[in-house]
């Protein structure tokens, strides 16, 4: 039945009529024996019936519930509210009915009426939404511009060109675009595989199997440089700001964006630890640093803060960028190394100066597995030379101080 409070001389004459039309448009509803009604609540038209209990309800079996259409009570909002139930209809005989495809997702509206540029918008949406209760704008902001956007967008593209394409048809196509056995392969998979569980699109396929068999383990070793060339090429850099900015990622082995997002204060006044500070703003969180070497503390003049005048801002710039702007100032001035060669060095030094990996794994802000799956395995012939003869030297010295004592 129309639902209205109002006594039928009070109701418009427009209300009257779409009441008049809901009123036969259930009458074939039931006629059809499909079990489901339609209802007008205020401007907006529902549907009532025995529905299939909704996502996180104790309910076992179906009961009496309504579904808000988001459609309008007009001629034109019947007769689409009219094809819904019977399509519904359908859903619950053959056991396919969704309760996702109906519920508001985050920004409003209706999975089951949006186009695909709407869908991925959702996405985006419900990804920020989800992803700010356990990180920082800023780290959420980048990890969906270089994680997550690059693949929408090619899927989007895909099914756009290709309207013919299932959904989950041009899931695939989007990954079979990316480069077999790769990164970008593997990080394809996961976000469409994210956007997939979000849309509730059933794949035949686990996007997990067409990872292929790339792993950061198999990735080329890089050629770190030794402090000799980190201490030769900072007096090649002219610009007095950026030469700082490679100082203090080589002491403190900072991600080239985390040195613009730093309490330097422990540094500024001189303290002996000389210890820095990454701010919560950063891609991994608040964490402590010490300088290894502690001597390029003075030697590159560290304690005099020269940060290069750029957009830090994150409401108009993102951590990727201002990362990449510190990555194209070593290229211009024909470093042989990047900003994270500096920062690799630094984390193969703390292991010679026996660091736990834990607490080294703590100041570079990843986890312990990551830390020694990535740096031990970097140990090359020069680092495993200097750490025997640093054993060797130190056995000598407990061997010589030894027989000062028997001496004595």
């Amino acid at each position: 039945m129309p639902s209205s409070s109002f006594p039928s001389a009070q109701i418009p004459k427009a209300i009257a009529t779409i009441d008049r039309q809901i009123l036969q448009t259930n009458q074939r509803l039931k006629a059809a024996r499909l079990g489901l009604r339609i209802e007008r609540r205020g401007h907006t038209l529902n549907l009532r019936g025995t529905l299939p209990p909704r996502p996180g309800s104790h309910r076992l079996r179906n009961y009496q519930q309504r579904i808000s259409l988001n459609l309008p009570a007009t001629p034109a909002g019947l007769k689409q509210a009219e094809q819904e139930a019977k399509i519904i209809a359908a859903q619950i005989i053959q056991n396919t009915f969704d309760w996702h495809e109906y519920l508001p997702v985050v920004g409003g509206g209706r999975l089951s009426q949006m186009d695909i540029s709407e869908k991925l918008a959702a996405f985006k949406a419900d990804f920020f939404e989800q992803a700010l209760q356990k990180s920082s704008i800023a780290s959420v902001r980048t990890t969906w511009e270089k994680a997550y956007w690059p693949y929408i967008q090619k899927l989007e593209t895909i099914a756009q060109a290709s309207p013919q394409l299932s959904l989950s048809e041009a899931i695939y196509a989007a990954i079979d675009s990316t480069r077999p056995n790769s990164r970008s392969r593997q990080i394809c998979c996961t976000a469409l595989a994210a956007l997939a569980k979000f849309l509730h699109v059933e794949l035949p396929i686990d996007l997990k199997t067409l990872w292929g068999n790339y792993s950061p383990s198999r990735t080329q070793l890089r050629n770190l440089p030794s402090d000799q060339e980190i201490v030769s090429f900072f007096n090649q850099i002219p610009n007095p700001a950026w030469r700082w900015v490679y100082g203090i990622i080589a002491t403190y082995g900072l991600r080239n964006h985390e040195v613009f997002f730093c309490d330097y204060s422990a540094l500024e006044t001189g303290n002996v630890e000389a210890m820095v500070e990454v701010l919560g703003t950063t891609k991994t969180g608040n964490h402590e640093v010490w300088p290894f070497h502690p001597e390029w503390v003075e030697q590159f003049n560290l304690r005099q803060i020269q940060l290069p005048a750029i957009e830090t801002d994150l409401n108009h710039t993102t951590l990727q960028r201002i990362g990449q702007l510190v990555s194209r100032q070593f290229r211009r001035y024909q470093l042989p190394f990047s900003p994270y060669d500096l920062r690799h060095a630094w984390a193969v030094r703390t292991i010679h100066f026996g660091l736990p990996d834990a607490v080294a794994a703590r100041m570079m802000g990843h986890s312990v597995t990551i830390h020694t799956r990535t740096y031990h395995r970097w140990l090359t012939h020069r680092d495993q030379q200097q750490a025997v003869q640093a054993a060797l030297n130190q056995t000598k010295r407990r061997a010589s101080l030894a027989s000062d004592i028997r001496t004595d």
